[in-house]
């Protein structure tokens, strides 16, 4: 409504994340929710060893240490607080609120609400959802699924938020039922990361470890926001940059954790007010990476011809690589000039990202949706490999890819078998252990 517009100011952005500030929106959200007492207990638990991973994002933990203080940020509590909450929709709530009202609440209202305690329907002319059984929804489904005239009439949808076990499960019954159709949250955010990666370098996820990004020389952060939907991520960053690393920002706009990150888990990061994170930032016009990268790639090739063997690792591009000739035609054909209007990244800024990766090998590059949700997304991502390619950074400590994901599962979901196009080695496998044929 347009009152809930009105008394609006502008004001400066924000040039500094996490702090003392996000420590204390986390409190606040675990005590609306659950109460101090519950909340301080669960959240204590979270990414640690003899705990539970957190929903928020897909961000690894650490193998070596763990933080006692808590391996978890600002988004991590708001994630368990909605998850555990102590307020519940039961079926008075249903019978108080019609769908009709409920599809004008926004998606924070909804969540804040409560859990649902039992199966609810919305029966045919009804307005308001009523309770079920769970024996009744489980028979409704089952009779719904057998009227169809075709297993392939149904899908099957599930997230990166299940369990190994009960992926699994699941994919087993979808698969005995007599489909693959089982679309994930994958299909929606990194499935062109996927799809890049496997045709150019055999594997569909990340080359890299979490360590690995301690100890890059180099780590481009491409289409990612990581203070705001990965912000243990920062840490990470923060090492590199203790180690001596240089972090490139590329995004078209400048993310306050990417200025400086306030680790609320040193009193002196506190003090200093924290620690800058970004060494350069570009500010890429959307959807200009593949122009930006190609215009490095030309760039890169150029110093390769006044250096030769200095800047294209030609030994493992021989060694490992195929159609080098051919990427090299069109990288000789690639006009930076163009690439200047399409990426709104002056030559200038390229030459000094060419410059930066041309002194180092340990590269480490990070992604997220910003690059995947493009109708070039898988382009976008070959690129990336490209670059990474000629210059050896593929397979060795401190380099590679690193595609950032949403929830931490989705990987394991596709291992377990959620996925529309299976491997015929592992169909074969579910036929011969459980006899679905």
């Amino acid at each position: 409504p347009p009152e809930k517009f009105r008394n609006l100011s502008l004001t400066q952005p924000a040039n500094k994340a996490a702090g003392l500030a996000a420590v204390k929106e986390a409190m606040a959200h675990l005590s609306r929710e659950m109460g101090v007492g519950k909340g301080l207990r669960l959240i204590g638990k979270m990414n640690q060893q003899d705990g539970f991973d957190c929903s928020g994002c897909a961000w690894p933990d650490p193998e070596d240490h763990r933080s006692s203080l808590g391996e978890y940020c600002e988004n991590g509590a708001k994630a368990l607080a909605e998850e555990a909450t102590d307020a519940k929709v039961d079926p008075a709530f249903f019978r108080t609120h019609s769908v009709e009202e409920l599809s004008l609440w926004p998606d924070f209202e909804l969540g804040k609400a409560g859990r649902i305690t039992q199966p609810m329907i919305l029966r045919k002319g009804s307005s308001n959802y009523e309770p079920i059984s769970w024996e009744d929804a489980f028979a409704r489904i089952g009779q719904q699924l057998k009227s169809l005239n075709s297993p392939d009439e149904s899908i099957f949808y599930t997230s990166g938020r299940t369990s190994n076990e009960a992926a699994f499960m699941y994919q087993l019954l979808v698969r005995a039922y007599g489909t693959n159709n089982l679309p994930d949250c994958s299909n929606m955010c990194h499935e062109s990361s996927g799809t890049a990666l496997s045709a150019t370098l055999g594997i569909g996820k990340g080359s890299v470890k979490l360590e690995d990004l301690y100890i890059a020389d180099v780590i481009v952060v491409m289409g990612q926001n990581p203070g705001t939907n990965h912000p243990r991520m920062l840490s990470a960053l923060k090492k590199c940059k203790e180690h001596g690393g240089t972090i490139i920002d590329i995004n078209p706009l400048k993310e306050a954790g990417m200025q400086r990150f306030v680790d609320p888990q040193s009193p002196m990061e506190v003090l200093k007010g924290g620690t800058q994170i970004a060494d350069m930032h570009l500010p890429v016009r959307i959807n200009g990476d593949v122009a930006l990268l190609k215009g490095t790639l030309r760039l890169l090739w150029d110093m390769e011809q006044q250096s030769p063997g200095k800047v294209f690792d030609m030994p493992f591009i021989q060694a490992n690589t195929l159609d080098f000739e051919a990427f090299l035609a069109d990288v000789k054909q690639t006009d930076v000039a163009v690439c200047e209007r399409e990426s709104g990244i002056s030559r200038a800024q390229m030459e000094k990202v060419a410059r930066i990766l041309a002194r180092k090998t340990k590269i480490v590059f990070c992604w997220a949706m910003g690059l995947t949700q493009h109708v070039n997304a898988v382009a976008n991502i070959q690129e990336i490999v490209n670059l990474l390619l000629v210059r050896g950074a593929i397979g060795k400590p401190g380099a590679g890819t690193c595609p950032v994901r949403g929830h931490s599962n989705v990987q394991g979901d596709r291992t377990m078998g959620i996925y529309e196009k299976p491997a015929e080695k592992f169909l074969a496998s579910l036929d011969a252990r459980f006899g679905i044929h």
